[in-house]
C-alpha cells in the first residue's frame, strides 16, 4: 500500500461532481476558477438588484406611488433571483462544457439582464418625471 498522494486526477470527484458536471475531463483549474469568478461576479449583481428592491420599497416613501413604488421593488427583487438561479445552471452548462471539450454556449442571462435593468429604469424615470 502506498502512501503516495494521488495526482493522477483520477478518482478525485465524488458522486456528486460527477451527477451535476457529467463525464469529460478535468478542465485546467484556471479555466474552472475563472468561470467561478464570474458565477460570483453573476451572483453579487443578483445581490445588489435585490438590495436595490428592497431599498426603494424602503426608502423611496412619497418619491413614487404606491402602484410605482411597489412593483419596481417587485421587479428588482424578481429579476435578482432569477438571476441568481439562472448563474447557477450557467455555471454548471459552462463546466460540462469544458470537461467534454465542446464549444461554449452563448449566454442569453445577459440579454434579459439588461433588458431588465432597462424596464425598470423607464419605469423609474417616469415615475419621477410624472411626480416631479
Amino acid at each position: 500500500m502506498s502512501t503516495q498522494p494521488d495526482t493522477s486526477g483520477e478518482g478525485r470527484e465524488g458522486r456528486f461532481e460527477r451527477r451535476v458536471l457529467g463525464p469529460g475531463n478535468e478542465p485546467d483549474p484556471r479555466y474552472s476558477l475563472a468561470n467561478e469568478r464570474t458565477f460570483l461576479a453573476w451572483i453579487r449583481t443578483a445581490l445588489t438588484l435585490i438590495g436595490g428592491g428592497v431599498a426603494i420599497e424602503a426608502f423611496a416613501g412619497t418619491a413614487l406611488s404606491f402602484v410605482a413604488r411597489r412593483g419596481l421593488a417587485l421587479a428588482l427583487v424578481c429579476l435578482g433571483m432569477l438571476l441568481a438561479a439562472a448563474s447557477c445552471y450557467r455555471w454548471v452548462t459552462l463546466e460540462r462544457a469544458m470537461r467534454q471539450g465542446k464549444p461554449l454556449p452563448l449566454n442569453p442571462v445577459a440579454l434579459v439582464l439588461a433588458a431588465g435593468v432597462t424596464l425598470a429604469a423607464l419605469v423609474l424615470a417616469a415615475s419621477i418625471a410624472v411626480r416631479g
